[in-house]
């Protein structure tokens, strides 16, 4: 990559519907910048010592996203790393002001139908549970587009290698750096 590293003095916050990489793409963003990687969900894992799913079925979605926030807000307290986010977070408006607060958002946006055939080849994610993939992310498109809309920053993935995405992203910060902003 002949594009210079950006230098970011602040948290990068990738946000995106599920399936689109913020994990995979995280750490190889990562490892790019020479920055510390943090995954949102597996924080909220340790800290609540239970799977997602777990604290979703026994507890429900509400409960999950409050101690979403809360793991998030203390992630942001540390030094600046890469942080994958949940599917859901940066749609929670208390969620996404900390992040717009504290980081700098990046939504990873792919094709619905690249995330379905993703998505359908893992049973994990409790609002797939007993669903077509497609018709949730039909309604997570409706619902939480005009939220991610309002990131920093929007990179278009699609079904090419990690790389080219993690390509794309210095290039952005690069960009939102020399914008000043």
């Amino acid at each position: 990559m002949t594009t210079p590293l950006p230098t970011p003095r602040k948290t990068i916050a990738l946000v995106g519907l599920m399936g689109v990489g913020k994990t995979s793409v995280g750490r190889r963003l990562a490892a790019t910048l020479h920055m510390p990687f943090k995954d949102a969900d597996t924080e909220i894992e340790a800290s609540a010592g239970r799977t997602i799913t777990d604290i979703f079925n026994k507890f429900g979605e509400a409960a999950f996203r409050d101690g979403e926030r809360r793991v998030i807000a203390r992630l942001l307290d540390e030094p600046p790393h890469v942080l994958a986010t949940g599917g859901g977070a940066f749609a929670q408006p208390e969620t996404r002001a900390l992040i717009k607060a504290r980081a700098i958002s990046i939504w990873l946006k792919a094709d619905i139908e690249i995330l379905a055939r993703r998505v359908a080849r893992r049973d994990h994610r409790p609002l797939l549970t007993g669903k077509d993939p497609l018709d949730v992310l039909r309604a997570h498109v409706r619902d939480r587009y005009p939220a991610f809309e309002q990131a920093d920053i929007i990179v278009e993935t699609g079904e090419a290698a990690h790389q080219v995405a993690v390509d794309a992203i210095v290039r952005a910060l690069t960009d939102y750096e020399a914008r000043g902003a």
